[in-house]
């Protein structure tokens, strides 16, 4: 399940497989299950006791002495059954941890009692939720009070657990990212740009300081200006070479630490998202080997020039062998050997066959090429 579970973060985050998983928890807003299964049970047991016994039966079977607003408890059958067990196996009191090892255990109701201890120590009895439904109860405290002291518990619960989480799973000391359960806002600028943002943060991204797989030789120094190491803060913030595109898109722009304001804000976070959009920030190499300075350059890019000499004379029916020769290779590893020399062949007698059928001028008029195809066996 843990396999499983990291797997969802990965997906939620879009983060590279060489990130941490306490970082990748952090990231997606989704705890480890060591800390959020404690959680759900501990919720549930709080749902339980705070449940009159006319909606929740279930409570109607808690220790007469677990503090509650009801006295009301259901006929104890079962319990006195447990009275004449050996002392090692008797059940233990709600407020009583289980020893270890485990020679005395909870009754069931009893251990999900136990589990809201930490959130009831210091309250004089558990508030009921729902008890308006009920006008026959006895008198009770006002029902706005009681739904603020069960929303301060569930609070209390989250505080629990966010704290287990983090001394359980601390993340890196290079990550300073606080531990939260509700979603980022850049979310919703979209998985790639929400990705790049992910990645960014946490330190394991294409940029050159944030190396995703171990490579010794290669230089954490900026590629486009080489001044500083390419750094989340220096590409968005510092980097010449970008000045332009952040110039447009990110004027006045704080700093990208994870107190700043621009986290908060969903403009700042558009106006960002513009920004990594123009400028290809922490983009594949191989989709965008060097980035340009420009925008504009980046939408309209002038075409490579061409290393190869003019092209003179009538149009060629076949590409000589010098445009092809990248495709040999390629031929001569795929196919058996006897084609291998087919092939190899017609591609070294391109040029002779340019040379002979384009004078001719027989392609124009016939137009379904039935005399190329004797033409080439007899020169192949």
């Amino acid at each position: 399940m843990a396999v499983q579970w990291s797997q969802v973060q990965r997906r939620v985050s879009n983060c590279f497989l060489a990130t941490p998983i306490p970082i990748l928890s952090a990231e997606a807003c989704l705890p480890p299950l060591s800390v959020l299964l404690p959680h759900k049970r501990r919720r549930a047991a709080l749902w339980l006791v705070c449940s009159p016994p006319q909606i929740n039966p279930a409570f109607a079977r808690l220790c007469r002495s677990f503090p509650s607003l009801l006295k009301f408890r259901a006929p104890d059958f079962h319990r006195s059954l447990c009275t004449r067990l050996d002392i090692n196996v008797m059940p233990l009191n709600w407020k009583t941890p289980r020893p270890s090892p485990p020679t005395r255990s909870h009754l069931p109701v009893d251990a999900m009692a136990h589990l809201t201890l930490p959130l009831l120590g210091s309250l004089s009895f558990a508030p009921l939720i729902n008890s308006s439904l009920l006008p026959d109860l006895p008198p009770r405290p006002p029902d706005n009070f009681m739904k603020a002291a069960y929303s301060s518990l569930k609070a209390k619960a989250r505080l629990l657990m966010v704290e287990a989480w983090r001394l359980e799973h601390p993340p890196p000391p290079y990550y300073s990212v606080c531990l939260s359960l509700a979603p980022h806002p850049f979310m919703g600028l979209g998985k790639f740009i929400g990705g790049r943002i992910y990645q960014m943060r946490a330190q394991k991204s294409y940029l050159a300081a944030h190396p995703s797989w171990p490579s010794p030789d290669a230089s954490p120094l900026c590629s486009l200006c080489g001044e500083e190491q390419e750094t989340f803060s220096h590409t968005i913030l510092r980097c010449p070479a970008k000045a332009a595109a952040r110039s447009r898109h990110l004027q006045g722009l704080t700093p990208v630490g994870p107190d700043g304001p621009l986290w908060s804000s969903v403009s700042r976070l558009s106006s960002l998202a513009a920004y990594i959009k123009a400028t290809a920030t922490n983009y594949a190499p191989d989709r965008f080997p060097s980035v340009p300075l420009t925008p504009a350059s980046m939408v309209f890019p002038s075409p490579p020039p061409s290393t190869l000499p003019p092209v003179r004379g009538p149009p060629l029916l076949f590409p000589a062998s010098p445009r092809l020769g990248f495709l040999l290779p390629w031929t001569l590893g795929c196919f058996p050997s006897v084609m291998r020399s087919c092939l190899a062949s017609i591609v070294l007698v391109l040029p002779f066959v340019n040379r002979v059928l384009v004078p001719l001028r027989v392609l124009d008029a016939l137009g379904d090429g039935g005399v190329v195809f004797p033409l080439l066996l007899v020169f192949g």
